[in-house]
C-alpha cells in the first residue's frame, strides 16, 4: 500500500513516498526543490503557485511510479501563513513570509488591545512575531480588512494545497492549535480574542483532526494528472507535530526536532498554561489526542544555512558537510553567542552579523569559516540545555535523554555537541522524521494501525537511531558556565 507524504520547509520541499507491506514500513523521496521568501515592494512572501506546481510534479511522477495506486495524500508544512480564497474558489491573496516585519512594526499597537500576558492565557501559545494573530492584526492596522468580507475563508499553507487539489476548505487542528487565535478549553478559536481584534469567525474553515480522511482529489486533478485519484488524509499538517510523532521517545525524553528551526519539547497528556510558561514564552502546541507538545523555539540550523547562503551568493558554494569539517577541525570553546537574538531572524549577511556579535565580547576577532560554524554549533548546543532546565521545570519531568529527530539529525558534529553539553544521551534519526510522522497519520485515517505507540514501533524497527554519549564534561561545564554570563534571550 502507497501513502505520499508532502512535506514543505522554509528551504524546501520534498514528496516522499511510504509504502507499507507485512507490517513493515519504507520510504523513498520521489521529488526534492528548494525555494524560499521572495522580498517584493518591502514585503517577504512565499511563491505558493510555485510550490504548488512542485506539488504536483511530485504527484505525477508518485502516480506513474505506482501505477496510480495510492491510498492518500498528507501534507504538512511550517505554521502560521495563509492566504484568503473567494466564495468562487480565487486566490485572493499572497502569502505572506512570517519572517516579515509587518508584524514587528505593529507590535506596540497590537499588544496594546491585548497584552502578551492575557493573550498567554487564553492558549498558552508563544508569543511571538510570526503568529497568525500578529499577521491579522497588522492587517487591521494596514487597512487590509476587505479580506474578511463574507464567505472569504482563510487557509493556512497546508489546507490551501489541500483546497487546491480537493475543493475541500477545513483547518487542520495543529495549526489552529499554533496561531494564538485557538482557546483550549472551548476547542475551538477564542472568542475573546477575535472580538478584541475585530476578526470575524466566519473567516475561519471547520477544523478537522489528524487520523481522519477529509476527502479525493478532484476530477479536473484526476483528469490533469490522469489518474484516478486518491484520499487526501488530515495528518499533524503542523511539520513539528509530525516529526515529534517520529521520535521513538519515552515519557522521561525530551525531543528535538532540528530543521530551519529547533523545536525543544517533550510530550504531555494536557495543556500547561501558568506564570512560569508565559515568565520563559513555553509554547503549548496541540498533536494527536494524548501527544500535547510543550516546547520551545531556537534558532535551529537557520543560520547554518544563512552562512552557506551568503557564501553561494559570492561564488564559494560549501556542502554543509564541508562546512561541518571545516568547524571539526577549528579550535573549541573560543567564541559564544546567543543564536536566539534578534539580528539573527533576518537573512541578510549573516557571516558579518556572527562577527559583530562576538567582536562586541571578544573585541578585534576574524572568524574564519570554520571558527564560525564551530561557534554556531556549540552555541546551539548550550541553548538547548539551557532550555530543556526550563522544560523540566514547567513539566516537573526530569529527562534521561534527548531524541534529535529531522535534518539536524544527520549533524554527528551537532548531535555529539548536545550530548555533550546537556550531559545526556542523545538518539539521532530519523532525519525523515516529519514526512514519516505525516505517513504514521495516513496509516491510521486508513485503519492499518490504531494508535502512535504502534506508529513508532514499526519507525523503531525500520529507521533504527545513532546514539551519541557525553564526552568531555568538565570542559563543557566551562564553556556553558560562559554561555550563562550572556544576555541569553528568553522570548
Amino acid at each position: 500500500m502507497n501513502y505520499v507524504a508532502f512535506d514543505l520547509g522554509g528551504s524546501g520541499g520534498k514528496i516522499v513516498l511510504g509504502t507499507y507491506e507485512n507490517h513493515r514500513l519504507s520510504i523513498r523521496t520521489l521529488h526534492q526543490f528548494g525555494h524560499g521568501p521572495v522580498s517584493l515592494s518591502g514585503g517577504l512572501y512565499w511563491n505558493i503557485l510555485e510550490i504548488y506546481r512542485e506539488l504536483v510534479h511530485g504527484l505525477r511522477i508518485a502516480v506513474n511510479i505506482t501505477g496510480d495506486n495510492i491510498r492518500s495524500l498528507g501534507i504538512d508544512s511550517f505554521c502560521n501563513d495563509y492566504a484568503f480564497v473567494s466564495p468562487a474558489g480565487e486566490l485572493l491573496s499572497q502569502v505572506h513570509c512570517y519572517r516579515d516585519d509587518r508584524t514587528i512594526k505593529h507590535a506596540g499597537e497590537i499588544y496594546g488591545i491585548m497584552s502578551p500576558s492575557e493573550l498567554y492565557r487564553v492558549n498558552g501559545n508563544q508569543n511571538a512575531s510570526f503568529n497568525t494573530l500578529m499577521q491579522l492584526a497588522s492587517m487591521y492596522f494596514e487597512k487590509q480588512t476587505y479580506y474578511y468580507q463574507e464567505g472569504n475563508k482563510l487557509l493556512f499553507i497546508p489546507d490551501l494545497l489541500i483546497y487546491f487539489l480537493s475543493g475541500r476548505q477545513q483547518t487542520e487542528y495543529t495549526l489552529a492549535s499554533v496561531s494564538q487565535l485557538y482557546d483550549y478549553d472551548l476547542k475551538t478559536w477564542s472568542p475573546v480574542i477575535l472580538d478584541r481584534y475585530q476578526i470575524p469567525s466566519h473567516i475561519f474553515a471547520d477544523i478537522s483532526y489528524p487520523g481522519t480522511m477529509i476527502g479525493k482529489t478532484t476530477e479536473e486533478f484526476n483528469a490533469q494528472l490522469n489518474t484516478k485519484g486518491f484520499q487526501i488524509a488530515a495528518v499533524c499538517e503542523h511539520d513539528t507535530a509530525s516529526a515529534f510523532l517520529a521520535a521513538q521517545a519515552g515519557q522521561d525524553h525530551a525531543m528535538i526536532s532540528c530543521g530551519t528551526w529547533a523545536l525543544i519539547g517533550t510530550e504531555t497528556e494536557l495543556p500547561i498554561i501558568n506564570e512560569y510558561g508565559f515568565q520563559y514564552n513555553i509554547a503549548n502546541e496541540g498533536s494527536y489526542h494524548g501527544h500535547h507538545r510543550i516546547l520551545r523555539n531556537v534558532m535551529g540550523t537557520w543560520i547554518i544555512q544563512q552562512i552557506r547562503a551568503y557564501y553561494r551568493e559570492r561564488g564559494t558554494d560549501y556542502s554543509y558537510s564541508q562546512l561541518e569539517e571545516m568547524a571539526a577541525l577549528a579550535s573549541p570553546f573560543q567564541y559564544v553567542i546567543d543564536v536566539d537574538e534578534e539580528g539573527f531572524f533576518s537573512p541578510e549577511n549573516m557571516p558579518e552579523k556572527i562577527r559583530n556579535n562576538c567582536r562586541k565580547r571578544y573585541g578585534d576577532v576574524h572568524l574564519s569559516v570554520g571558527e564560525m560554524v564551530r561557534c554556531v554549533y556549540e552555541s546551539l548546543a548550550c541553548k538547548y540545555r539551557w532550555n530543556l532546565k526550563l522544560l523540566e521545570k514547567h513539566t516537573g519531568k526530569t529527562f534521561t535523554g534527548i531524541h534529535i529527530v529531522g535534518g539536524g539529525a544527520q549533524s554527528k558534529l551537532m548531535c555529539q555537541f548536545t550530548a555533550n553539553a546537556c550531559g545526556l544521551p542523545v538518539y539521532a534519526g530519523p532525519a525523515e522524521a516529519t514526512a514519516i510522522g505525516n505517513i504514521m497519520m495516513q496509516l491510521m485515517a486508513d485503519g492499518q494501525i490504531r494508535s502512535v505507540e504502534e506508529g513508532r514501533a514499526l519507525v523503531k524497527e525500520a529507521f533504527p537511531c545513532r546514539e551519541y554519549q557525553p564526552q568531555d564534561p568538565a570542559l563543557w561545564k566551562d564553556y556553558y558556565d560562559g554561555f550563562l554570563s550572556i544576555q541569553i534571550t528568553t522570548q
